[in-house]
């Protein structure tokens, strides 16, 4: 069983080692935003408040990843501030972000946010607002090879039910399904 985002399954389908009707959605993971522990944290609740917040700051650091590239090329772009990030917004190693923001290098760090959740000394501020959110759907899939396909059938489904709902929102994950059954 393969569990990796989404688009990557289309070359495991196009290389015969995952069987093409057995995709399952179970997560997504959203860019969110982080600070310096005990920094106030900026209103991002609407994509005006994002680019007054992204104005205001000194420094910005988003990852070498696909959630940094969208950041970098079309974030800026959408909100209408590409021009004046030039300046002061700059792509670094991904595993850097966070630590960037807790070492003071950076005033606000832009990354999933399941991977700024772990690191200490920042304060996640939130997710960016839906208008302008990019997600990353995490999908399984049953490889061609698999000993046990009904057993990667079965957990496939379970990480998209409902009553797994509340694990993966633990991770810094959001559920595709997220009401329990019962």
């Amino acid at each position: 069983m393969l569990i990796v985002v989404g688009y990557v399954l289309d070359d495991q389908i196009n290389a015969d080692k995952v069987l093409p009707d057995s995709m399952v959605d179970f997560a997504r993971s959203a860019i969110g935003m982080v600070v310096r522990e005990g920094k106030p944290k900026p209103d991002i609740n609407s994509a005006d408040a994002l680019r007054q917040a992204l104005l205001a700051a000194k420094s910005i650091v988003y990852p070498d990843s696909p959630s940094g590239v969208y950041v970098g090329s079309e974030l800026f772009r959408r909100l209408g501030i590409a021009e004046p990030m030039e300046s002061k917004s700059r792509m670094i190693p991904v595993a850097q972000v966070a630590e960037a923001v807790a070492n003071g290098e950076a005033e606000i760090g832009i990354q999933q946010v399941v991977e700024l959740l772990s690191v200490k000394g920042v304060t996640v501020v939130g997710s960016l607002p839906g208008e302008v959110q990019r997600y990353t759907v995490f999908s399984g899939r049953i490889a061609t090879n698999a000993k046990n396909p009904a057993g990667a059938e079965a957990l496939i489904h379970f990480l998209s039910s409902p009553d797994a709902a509340p694990a993966i929102s633990r991770t810094g994950l959001e559920p595709l399904s997220a009401t329990p059954t019962k």
